[in-house]
């Protein structure tokens, strides 16, 4: 199975960075809740601390590989026309 090489337009990409950030917090503010939880014998909180753990884990490795990806089909003949006309 073979993988169509594609660029992502511009605006994507800076919207892909801009949400890295919020996926990195998220994943931090979970963890620290995560951290109280051990504190505090709660176990729902330590389910759902662990649950979005996860989630922001994932979507922050999913924009990671995407903006590692992009990177690298920068120098393709779509980056650089998508490129030029923005």
């Amino acid at each position: 199975m073979a993988l169509t090489k594609y660029a992502v337009p511009p605006r994507n990409v800076r919207q892909l960075r801009r949400v890295r950030s919020v996926y990195a917090t998220g994943a931090l503010l979970a963890l620290l809740v995560l951290m109280q939880a051990g504190r505090v014998p709660n176990e729902r909180h330590a389910v759902l601390a662990g649950v979005l753990l996860l989630v922001f884990g994932v979507l922050l490795g999913w924009t990671l590989v995407q903006l590692r990806l992009q990177g690298r089909r920068g120098r393709c003949s779509t980056a650089r026309r998508l490129t030029s006309s923005a």
